[in-house]
C-alpha cells in the first residue's frame, strides 16, 4: 500500500483577502466561516492536521474530495481550479511541448499566447497561488499563538518544524506568483485578515522576501530526506533557493549563478539517487523513487478529484492509447511535433503494428503515434489525433502491476516537483553561465549520467565541446518535459515570446510565429485589479 503520511483534511483555516468579477466565470475565494481557528486548532494533533490542508491546497481543490461541490475557490468548476492543473496548464500550453484540443473558456490561447487579463484561467490560478499563502499565513499566526501561550516539550518541537514547512510552503507559491505575475499583493501573516488592500510587493523586493524567508527557515527544516514522505525539508529548500537563484536576473536584472551552485551543490551532495530507471520517476510508486526531492502526493483513494494528476493522465489519454492504470482518456492534451523533434522523431519513426514503439533510442522519449489514425502535422487544434501522444506518466506500478490504492479514475502517481535529474541539469548550465562553485568536467559528467541512463549506454554522451548553453535549453526539454518547467526555461533563455524559436501554432500562425515579448508575464487578473487600488496591470496588457 501506498503510503501518504501527510493526511489530506478538508478543512478551511483562513480568510483569503481578495475577490474577482469576471460575469459568468467569476472566480473568488469561498466564505471561510465554516471553521475558523477557534475549532480547527482544538489540540496539539489539530496542528499536524492544519498543516496538511496548506499541502493539499496543491493537489485537492475542496473540502469534499470527488469534485464533490465543495471548492476552495469559486466561478470555476472546482476541477478546473486545482492549483496544479492550472499551473501545469499555464507553464506547459503556452510552450513548444503541449497543446489541447478542449474548447473550454479560452484555453486555446495559452498555445496561441493570446490569453488577456480577464482570462479566467490565470485568474483560477491566481487565487490558487494566494489562497495558499493565505492560509499558510492563518497557520503560522496560530502556531505564533500556541508558542506564546506556553507550548513545551515535544509539542514545542514539533510546532516549529511545522512553522518552518509553513513558511516553505508559503515561499514556494510566492515563487509561483513572482515567476508568472512578478508585481503582486504582499500578505503575510503579520496581516490580519480583515477589509483593507493588500500592498504591492515589486518584483524585485518580493525576490529579497523569498530569499530571507528561505535562508532564515532553512535550519529549522528537518534535514534533507529526513522527513515524512512528501513533506519539505532542508534539500526541497535548497532546491528552491537554486531555482530562484538560477532566475534571478530574470526576476531582478542582477545574475546569481555563484549562488545557485553554491544550494544545487547542497542538493546534488544530500542523500538522493539518480533513479537508474527514467520512466519510473513517474510512475504510480514513484513514492519509493530516491532521485525524487519535493512531490505533490496523490492517491487513488484519498486524494480523489478531477485535477491533480487525474487530469493530466486522463487528459493525455485517447485516439487508441494504452490506458496504463486509467478507465478512459479525455482527449484534450499531446505534444506537438517540436517536442518529439527533440528526440529526433519523425512520423516514419512509427508503426501501427505498434504505435508506442520508435527507432529513437533516447528512451526518456515516451511517445505514441499510430500513422493510420494520427496526423504528425496539427491542423486542427481540436483534433486530438493531429499531433503526438505522450505517454510519460503512468498510472501503474514500476514491475507493471497495478498502482498503490488503485481506483480506475482517480491515480496514484505523485508529481515530482524536485528532482535530482534537474538538479544536475541546473548545475551545468549555472557552469556554462559562469558561476562559481563548479566545474565544466563535473558538469559534463552529470549531463552524461543522464543520458547513459536515457540510451542504456555512453552511446549518446556527449564531449566537452557540446556542452552550450543551447544544448542545456534542448536537453531540458528531454529530460523534464511536462513537468512543469519550460515555460520559466524558455523565458531565462530569452525564447519564450520574441526569441529565434518558434513552434506549430505559437502567435496562433499553424508554422509558429514570435509574440509580444511582454507576455513573458501573465497579467494582473482584470478583477483583482479593479478591487485593489494598490496594485497595477504589468506592461503592455489593457484591460
Amino acid at each position: 500500500m501506498k503510503k501518504i503520511n501527510i493526511t489530506y483534511l478538508m478543512m478551511l483555516v483562513a480568510t483569503v483577502i481578495f475577490s474577482s468579477c469576471i460575469g459568468d466565470l467569476d472566480v473568488e475565494p469561498i466564505d471561510p466561516n465554516v471553521s475558523t481557528s477557534n475549532n480547527v486548532f482544538k489540540n496539539e494533533q489539530a496542528y499536524k492536521e492544519a498543516l496538511a490542508k496548506i499541502y493539499a491546497s496543491y493537489a485537492i481543490s475542496g473540502q469534499d474530495g470527488n469534485g464533490g461541490g465543495n471548492p476552495d475557490i469559486a466561478g470555476i468548476d472546482e476541477n478546473f481550479g486545482n492549483y496544479l492543473r492550472q499551473y501545469w496548464g499555464l507553464q506547459q500550453l503556452s510552450t513548444d511541448e503541449a497543446i489541447i484540443a478542449w474548447d473550454d473558456a479560452t484555453i486555446k490561447n495559452f498555445h496561441w499566447q493570446t490569453w488577456a487579463p480577464n482570462d479566467v484561467f490565470i485568474a483560477a490560478l491566481y487565487s490558487r497561488i494566494f489562497y495558499s499563502i493565505t492560509i499558510a499565513n492563518e497557520f503560522i499566526r496560530n502556531v505564533d499563538a500556541a508558542i506564546a501561550d506556553g507550548a513545551s516539550g515535544e509539542f514545542l518541537t514539533d510546532l516549529r518544524a511545522y512553522r518552518a514547512e509553513a513558511r516553505f510552503l508559503r515561499a514556494f507559491s510566492y515563487w509561483h506568483a513572482i515567476d508568472m505575475f512578478g508585481n503582486v499583493p504582499f500578505v503575510t501573516e503579520e496581516d490580519l485578515p480583515g477589509a483593507f488592500f493588500p500592498e504591492r510587493i515589486t518584483r524585485s523586493d518580493l525576490f529579497d522576501y523569498i530569499e530571507t524567508e528561505l535562508l532564515d527557515m532553512e535550519s529549522s527544516l528537518v534535514a534533507a530526506g529526513a522527513n515524512e514522505y512528501a513533506r519539505a525539508d532542508r534539500g526541497a529548500a535548497w532546491m528552491l533557493l537554486a531555482k530562484l537563484y538560477l532566475n534571478a536576473e530574470v526576476y531582478t536584472g542582477t545574475e546569481r549563478y555563484t549562488d545557485a551552485l553554491t544550494y544545487i551543490n547542497e542538493v546534488i551532495g544530500a542523500s538522493y539517487i539518480l533513479d537508474p530507471t527514467y520512466e519510473n520517476v513517474f510512475r504510480a510508486d514513484n513514492n519509493l523513487s530516491s532521485e525524487i526531492i519535493f512531490p505533490l502526493a496523490f492517491d487513488g483513494i484519498n486524494t480523489q478529484q478531477y485535477g491533480g494528476m487525474t487530469f493530466l493522465l486522463h487528459a493525455s489519454n485517447g485516439g487508441g492509447m494504452p490506458l496504463n492504470g486509467i478507465d478512459g482518456g479525455w482527449g484534450g492534451i499531446r505534444g506537438i511535433k517540436d517536442l518529439a523533434s527533440k528526440f529526433g522523431a519523425s512520423a516514419s519513426d512509427f508503426s501501427s503494428a505498434d504505435p508506442e514503439y520508435s527507432t529513437i533510442s533516447d528512451t526518456r522519449g515516451m511517445f505514441y503515434f499510430d500513422p493510420s489514425s494520427w496526423e504528425w502535422d496539427i491542423t486542427n487544434i481540436g483534433t486530438f489525433t493531429e499531433g503526438v501522444g505522450v505517454t510519460k506518466f503512468k498510472n501503474i506500478s514500476s514491475d507493471g502491476s497495478a498502482a498503490p490504492n488503485a481506483h480506475p479514475t482517480f491515480v496514484s502517481t505523485d508529481f515530482p516537483v524536485f528532482r535530482l535529474g534537474d538538479a544536475y541539469l541546473m548545475y551545468a548550465e549555472a557552469v556554462l553561465r559562469g558561476g562559481n562553485g563548479g566545474t565544466v568536467s563535473t558538469a559534463l559528467g552529470y549531463i552524461n549520467d543522464l543520458r547513459e541512463r536515457a540510451y542504456g549506454d555512453t552511446s549518446g554522451n556527449i564531449a566537452s565541446g557540446d556542452l552550450t548553453l543551447n544544448f542545456i535549453l534542448e536537453e531540458r526539454g528531454r529530460e523534464l518535459y511536462w513537468e512543469g518547467h519550460r515555460r520559466t526555461d524558455l523565458i531565462r533563455f530569452g525564447q519564450f515570446t520574441n526569441g529565434s524559436m518558434v513552434w506549430e501554432w505559437k502567435g496562433n500562425v499553424q508554422a509558429g510565429s514570435s509574440t509580444e515579448g511582454f507576455r513573458d508575464l501573465y497579467p494582473i487578473p482584470t478583477n483583482d485589479l479593479n478591487a485593489n487600488p494598490n496594485l497595477e496591470q504589468n506592461d503592455g496588457y489593457t484591460n
